[in-house]
């Protein structure tokens, strides 16, 4: 039985990914911060801070999933959030890095989390591949050196992936019930001008195009991991209301307010590009949740 470690394994993402692992048949362990809590599966200690790492998760692991850093969206981008934000995926990949060279490992492919923030934040008509180059901005600056990192890894013997994310939905937590919020209240409205593209993804999907890395030896380098559908934050909040049967007529939020509200963070939520999928479906992807709709109806469930 092959052995994944999952880097943040105890996270939205992490959790869902464990399982399905599992459930294929995957030995799961899990690199926490957390020296004693409750777990399903396997838990090794690491301290980024520390430079510490239970070499034994490392050993013995077959493939590696790298979903470890700081959630960009949770705060404010003050200056020391920014360096927190960068330190979590540069220092935690140089930790791992660092450690699976002071021995030999049996050690088959790297995978790691990126973002769609690769290609900046800029509403366009672009529709971005993953031959783009990143943007010079502090999302594509934070996701170029998050994966010079991770490509230190690639060597005749390890295959790295860079699985390039959009907005993650799932029933419980992430960004989900966060649009939902308004529509409940009968409040459904855009933000801003309403015409920036929303990159997502289903989180069913997602795990499948991680569990398809580790499978399928033909994917190498990045892809971005976005339903085919091409979707602008009105469109989106459309029908989030209609999937919950509430209205839509409510004015747009003013940029004015989103940017007093979160600040510098706000272009997250006031640009957004179109983001191709093809990539990923020339290697043989198929998506359960191609559209918002099937993917609505499904997490309304």
């Amino acid at each position: 039985m092959e052995k994944v470690l999952i880097t943040g394994g105890t996270g939205l993402v992490g959790k869902h990914l464990c399982k399905v692992l599992s459930d294929r048949g995957y030995d799961i362990a899990v690199l926490s911060r957390s020296r004693h809590i409750p777990a399903e599966f396997p838990t090794y200690y690491w301290d980024i801070d520390k430079n510490e790492i239970d070499q034994k998760a490392i050993n013995t692991c077959d493939h590696i999933i790298h979903l470890a850093g700081v959630n960009i969206g949770e705060k404010r981008w003050t200056p020391h959030r920014k360096q927190e934000i960068l330190n979590s995926r540069i220092e935690s990949t140089m930790l791992i890095f660092n450690h699976l060279n002071k021995q030999n490992t049996r050690l088959k492919t790297f995978i790691s989390a990126s973002a769609v923030g690769y290609y900046g934040s800029k509403t366009s008509e672009i529709t971005h591949v993953e031959t783009d180059l990143p943007e010079d901005s502090f999302l594509g600056d934070i996701c170029k050196r998050w994966e010079l990192g991770v490509d230190q890894f690639n060597t005749p013997a390890v295959r790295v992936v860079k699985i390039r994310t959009g907005i993650v939905l799932t029933k419980n937590g992430g960004a989900l019930p966060k649009f939902r919020l308004p529509a409940k209240l009968g409040l459904g409205s855009a933000i801003g001008h309403g015409k920036q593209y929303l990159p997502w993804i289903h989180i069913e999907d997602l795990c499948k195009i991680y569990l398809n890395a580790i499978q399928n030896t033909k994917m190498n380098g990045p892809y971005n991991a976005v339903a085919p559908e091409h979707i602008t934050n009105k469109e989106f909040a459309r029908k989030i209301a209609k999937s919950l049967k509430r209205p839509f007529w409510f004015p747009n939020i003013p940029s004015k307010l989103i940017k007093l509200l979160f600040g510098e963070m706000s272009v997250m939520l006031l640009n957004g590009n179109r983001v191709s999928s093809e990539k990923i479906e020339a290697v043989g992807y198929k998506f359960k949740f191609p559209d918002i709709d099937s993917a609505l109806k499904e997490l309304n469930k």
